[in-house]
């Protein structure tokens, strides 16, 4: 009860859900990513049971802050550098994020090359669940010993951790709807995998790219596909709207779906012959 009427609590509370908000941007484009693939029904199911593993594992890392702390030591050291549990951590789930992204970008640009292709196949449920599993470990490391280092009171990470995983939430099925509507923006969610799994490598490497370098590319690529979106929107529109001049060109009407003709005027070929016919008995 005494945090409840603690102002430095609260200043604490709000810093944590607003920093591990920001952290959760990763983990919304990963989840809108893996889930791409699965019909509609299933991707919700997906997400949601994908946040859930994300509150129960950190919770669980929570409850578990002294082992936490150990993961930070060195376990062995390589090329004079020292590795520890949560480097390797980082490195492989960078290096995962690297290799779905390219395996992703690479069905997708073979998959339009090939003319005899129906489509992808679509993904199994439990290959995406297991996938958003690896990389709810990954954020989740990263997210507590983010917590650990702001705030003292679990009470705090535990509200902050909360908060941001129902604002994730909430945010995760528009923009998965987002990139189902708008296909091109997934090829820039693959983008976004990629410079995030460098970013964990280099975190591995003891390499630490400020964050909001990071962040600001993905925003300012985001704005870039916004406006070719809203562009290509009024084009599409006056191409539908613009009908096509088909009055100089033969029809058949016992072609199906042909559009009806009127039946006093005279196709374009026999106006012709007529006229030629005019000039022949004037010669």
């Amino acid at each position: 009860m005494e945090l409840l009427f603690d102002p430095a609590a609260w200043a604490s509370l709000i810093t944590l859900t607003a920093l591990e908000i920001v952290l959760g941007v990763d983990n919304i484009v990963v989840l809108s990513i893996l889930t791409h693939a699965l019909p509609q029904r299933e991707a919700r199911r997906a997400r949601a049971v994908g946040l859930g593993l994300a509150l129960g594992l950190r919770l669980a890392l929570l409850s578990a802050i002294s082992w936490i702390t150990h993961l930070t030591y060195p376990v062995f050291s390589a090329a004079g550098r020292e590795f520890s549990w949560r480097d390797l951590i980082l490195i492989a789930g960078g290096l995962f994020l690297m290799v779905k992204a390219t395996q992703e970008i690479h069905s997708e640009i073979e998959g339009r090359e090939d003319p005899s292709s129906t489509g992808r196949p679509k993904a199994s449920f439990g290959a995406v669940i297991s996938q958003i599993a690896v990389m709810d470990l990954v954020f989740s490391l990263d997210s507590i010993i983010t917590a650990v280092g702001l705030a003292r009171d679990i009470e705090i990470m535990v509200a902050a951790i909360c908060i941001s995983i129902g604002v994730m939430y909430a945010a995760a099925e528009p923009v998965g709807a987002f990139i189902k509507r708008h296909p091109t923006t997934k090829m820039l969610g693959l983008s976004f995998l990629i410079l995030i799994g460098v970013a964990l490598v280099a975190d591995g490497f003891e390499i630490h790219i400020p964050r909001g370098y990071i962040y600001f590319a993905m925003a300012f690529a985001g704005a870039v596909e916004a406006i070719n979106i809203w562009a290509k929107g009024p084009a599409s529109y006056r191409s539908r709207a613009t009908p096509l001049d088909l009055t100089d060109q033969p029809r058949d009407p016992s072609a199906p779906n042909a559009p009806p003709t009127n039946k006093g005027s005279v196709p374009a070929p026999a106006r012709n012959m007529k006229a030629q016919r005019r000039k022949r008995r004037k010669k």
